[in-house]
């Protein structure tokens, strides 16, 4: 009876430790590998929607520089969160989109499109981005909110500082992006949002 009894503490012992660790593991794997992110807003429209949740890569910026195209989380500069006037790091003229960020790390979580990387030039007209000189296809994209609104179209060239990235939503007439608060630096880029796992019908890979 002995016997069996340790043999039953044994066994609730063993399921103690394997649900710690288990926990240990998926905190590890969320703290430093995978993060999933719940969409806040339509600025990524049509990609992604409100609620829509997505798993972001955070080891994977630590070796591969996001491109052009990637979507990624990222803090903004601190200022981005509030919205309005005054949050560009450098004074704006009106023909050119913010090419300078306030030098503070906001603790605002966002999620935006790099349209352009350090050493690119970007102009934007309608919503459309002009990379190079050379305006691009973005069939992802929705301009219809542009029709008529002065803050999609910064005519004016701006060079993207060495280890900078350009950001802007899929929705580009319901965006607050680099257009109003700069470029973002590396060292405040969290990672790569890769798959999209909720709801079920836009399940999928990036």
């Amino acid at each position: 009876m002995r016997i069996l009894k340790l043999a039953r503490g044994n066994q609730l012992v063993e399921l103690v430790l394997v649900v710690v660790i288990a926990l240990g593991l998926a905190f590890l794997v969320q703290a430093f590998v995978v993060k999933p992110y719940k969409i806040p807003t339509g600025s990524m429209e049509p990609t992604l929607i409100p609620g829509q949740r997505v798993l972001v890569d955070r080891i994977g910026n630590d070796f591969f520089s996001p491109q052009v195209g990637d979507i990624v989380v990222f803090h903004p500069p601190a200022g981005a969160e509030v919205g309005g006037d005054g949050i560009c790091g450098v004074t704006m003229t009106a023909n050119e989109p913010c090419p300078r960020p306030t030098p503070k790390e906001s603790s605002t979580t966002y999620i935006k499109r790099v349209v352009a990387i350090g050493g690119d030039t970007i102009a934007i007209r309608d919503g459309h981005v002009i990379l190079n000189g050379k305006l691009q296809k973005e069939r992802f994209a929705d301009f219809a909110g542009c029709v008529g609104d002065p803050t999609c179209t910064y005519p004016k060239p701006i060079k993207v500082p060495a280890g900078y990235y350009f950001m802007m939503g899929d929705n580009r007439g319901n965006s607050d992006d680099s257009r109003f608060w700069g470029p973002v630096p590396d060292a405040w880029i969290i990672g790569e949002a890769f798959a999209t796992y909720w709801p079920p019908d836009r399940i999928g890979i990036f």
